[in-house]
């Protein structure tokens, strides 16, 4: 078992870390970690996790990139919002503050995003923020819009009676509580390929439970409503789509829905056997992918060439 799955690592320690100030004043925590001057990537957490999902990608990448994580509002150290603070602007919104606060004015780097993260940079497409900063962008594991009408959480057949009751899921008040043998068991089902490690389960499990619950529902709601179709269209950077075969929550008719609705598609990788969690799931998959998206459009120092684009390669 690689060293960044045993269960007794520390999460990374970041070389520094920050706050980022949102455009409704919400507090962001954001994290950078390897050296100054390395080539930037951005990894962008989903629904009920926070910067330690990325462990892996930051143990492998920080080596010779700068890498930085933030907590989405609401989770790990990012302060809770009042009701009204939680929407896909809201996510936007985040995403531009943690660019401007992390990078040069100028610098590019690789966005990553996982479920929820994904949709933040679909929210983001037509930002100012994000089309100065985002040199390419990976999407994994996430979906556009139809996320309970999709959703092969509840195992029934596609309709109402299964869209309610996975409405119901997405808005649940029940406080999670502690993870058990029963709660890894539930969260491998709904989350994760059937042929995941115990140490992955064991990760996610610890990551998910920690989430609190005003949050958890918050953004549930948000979710249960999404609709960024328009988003990816506007995605006007070179996009590479990850996802799993086996993922319930976001189902593989998204990623090759938004596959072909990207401008700029850079192809879909399905990795078979995996599930809704592929950063943990597969780190080095996810892992090289990033790698070669830095190698293929980040410009030597992060900033552009003369004519304001990266040169361009194939990694597709």
């Amino acid at each position: 078992m690689s060293r960044l799955l045993r269960r007794d690592d520390a999460p990374p320690v970041p070389a520094r870390q920050l706050t980022a100030t949102s455009a409704d004043g919400a507090r962001i925590h954001v994290e950078v970690h390897g050296q100054d001057g390395a080539p930037a990537v951005v990894l962008s957490h989903g629904w009920t996790c926070n910067t330690h999902f990325w462990a892996a990608q930051i143990r492998d990448l920080a080596v010779d990139h700068r890498v930085v994580v933030y907590d989405q509002r609401g989770h790990g150290r990012s302060p809770a919002v009042g009701r009204d603070g939680y929407s896909t602007d809201a996510l936007a919104d985040d995403l531009e503050a943690v660019l401007a606060t992390a990078l040069e004015p100028g610098e590019r780097a690789v966005l990553a995003g996982h479920s929820m993260g994904g949709m933040t940079m679909m929210a983001a497409s037509r930002r100012a923020g994000l089309r100065e900063h985002a040199a390419a962008v990976l999407l994994c594991s996430t979906g556009s819009s139809r996320l309970i009408a999709e959703s092969l959480v509840v195992p029934l057949r596609a309709g109402a009676v299964r869209t309610r009751m996975t409405r119901a899921i997405l808005g649940a008040r029940a406080p999670l509580g502690p993870v058990t043998p029963v709660s890894r068991r539930i969260l491998k089902y709904g989350t994760m390929g059937a042929g995941s490690a115990p140490e992955r389960v064991e990760i996610c499990a610890r990551i998910v439970h920690a989430c609190p619950r005003a949050a958890r529902v918050a953004w549930g709601l948000v979710l249960a409503e999404l609709d960024l179709d328009a988003g990816v269209r506007e995605l006007r950077v070179p996009t590479a789509v990850i996802a799993g075969t086996e993922d319930r929550l976001t189902p593989l008719v998204h990623a090759r829905a938004i596959a072909a609705a990207l401008p700029d598609c850079l192809g879909l990788t399905e990795l078979a056997g995996m599930g809704h969690m592929t950063p943990v799931e597969a780190p080095e998959a996810v892992t090289a992918k990033i790698r070669e998206l830095v190698t293929a459009y980040v410009p030597a120092g992060g900033a552009d060439g003369v004519d304001g684009t990266a040169e361009k390669e194939d990694v597709a």
